[in-house]
């Protein structure tokens, strides 16, 4: 395991992590990093294995951890022999935790030689209280980026050759709630579209679906430039569940957003995380789960069993045998994967524009996956008219 930081969870993680691999770079002793997840239990087991296969691979190295499950649960971690130290979530991004050169207080970005898209922090922590998550104790209230700091980091990312800017966030779509000018999600990406004509593509990270404002949804159904692919934060598709998850939404809500998506942008692709096996649910609830994927069209599904957090809710709740809960996850995902094979299918033969991606593949505007012509550079953008799906990959 050769890379400096390895990476588990969120799209906000990954972000931090290449400001991170900035910060070490100055540090007095070569340094690795783990930086963790805490969404699941299996998430903070993966943590750990991590620690060990990273110490393993870097026996004179310091290491140390970060992330939400080591700042929920710090001694987990402090007690594994492989961990040198751990660094908190609030202090991550800032140099002195990782005893670098001050010059390097100002993390640099990610080069195109690393990714071929950016992934762009707007905001951390949430201000909601879902009754199964625990990452709220990890990040803490929700915090915005001002508008005129997320500007100059989508400046450095395309100046390094970015061709894609991901948006990303613990809760995406609650930015600008903390800032003192009333400002919405959908006033941050029409700020970055004005500043940046020649952006080809701006994509958006997991949203809240009752928090999509009005300028917001007209930027997803109706410019080109931003990418016709949303990903809902649903969780489940049952009334009672999402009562007791403590969810904003209904499920007629959460349907009725998906076929107002698709009737003004045709193309969209929707995807949606959805949790199995939550306490109580019963085989109704479970049925509603499994229907609402086909109900939304949901093509690009993230399917969680349900494992309890220790001091959520959720974990008081009567629970579901564990055996049972990942049987019901087989069967959501079973769902998911009938969707998106007739989704796939329905592309074979249709041209789109592909940003190529480092090991041979590359991505529509929808975020269907394709397999690239032998000796693509990573970072083209080209026109693929796909004859077949082979192994998941139209091609």
């Amino acid at each position: 395991m050769s890379d400096s930081v390895v990476t588990l969870g969120c799209r906000l993680n990954l972000a931090e992590s290449e400001a991170i691999r900035s910060l070490i770079d100055g540090a007095a002793q070569r340094t690795v990093v783990v930086n963790s997840c805490a969404v699941t239990a299996e998430a903070v087991r993966q943590s750990r294995r991590a620690v060990r296969r990273l110490r393993a691979a870097n026996p004179d190295a310091r290491l140390l951890v970060t992330g939400c499950a080591a700042t929920i649960t710090p001694d987990d971690f402090t007690q594994m022999p492989e961990v040198d130290g751990v660094v908190a979530n609030a202090v991550k991004l800032d140099a002195a935790a990782w005893q670098a050169r001050p010059a390097l207080i100002t993390p640099a970005p990610p080069t195109a030689s690393r990714h071929t898209r950016a992934f762009v922090p707007v905001q951390t922590g949430c201000d909601h209280a879902c009754t199964f998550c625990i990452i709220p104790e990890g990040r803490g209230k929700s915090v915005s980026q001002p508008i005129g700091a997320v500007l100059r980091v989508v400046e450095s990312h395309l100046a390094a050759g970015a061709r894609e800017v991901v948006l990303t966030g613990v809760d995406v779509t609650g930015w600008g709630a903390d800032l003192p000018d009333g400002q919405r999600l959908g006033d941050l990406v029409a700020a970055i579209l004005a500043e940046f004509p020649a952006l080809p593509r701006l994509r958006l990270s997991s949203l809240d679906g009752v928090e999509i404002d009005e300028l917001l949804f007209e930027l997803i159904t109706g410019e080109a430039r931003v990418m016709p692919h949303v990903h809902l934060s649903l969780q489940a598709g049952h009334d009672l569940t999402l009562k007791r998850m403590k969810r904003r939404h209904t499920r007629e809500e959460a349907v009725a957003l998906s076929e107002r998506l698709r009737s003004a942008r045709p193309d969209i692709a929707i995807g949606a995380d959805l949790i199995a096996g939550f306490p109580t649910e019963d085989e109704a609830m479970h049925a509603a789960n499994v229907a609402i994927v086909e109900d939304c069209g949901i093509v690009h599904g993230h399917v969680f069993p349900y494992s309890p957090r220790p001091g959520t809710p959720a974990a008081r709740m009567p629970q579901v045998p564990p055996p049972l809960v990942r049987e019901r996850a087989a069967e959501v995902r079973a769902a998911v994967a009938a969707t998106r094979a007739r989704w796939l299918e329905s592309l074979v033969g249709v041209p789109r524009e592909v940003l190529a991606e480092r090991d041979g593949t590359g991505h529509s505007p929808e975020f269907a996956p394709y397999r690239l012509p032998d000796g693509t550079a990573p970072g083209t953008l080209l026109t693929l008219t796909p004859t077949r799906i082979r192994e998941g990959l139209l091609e």
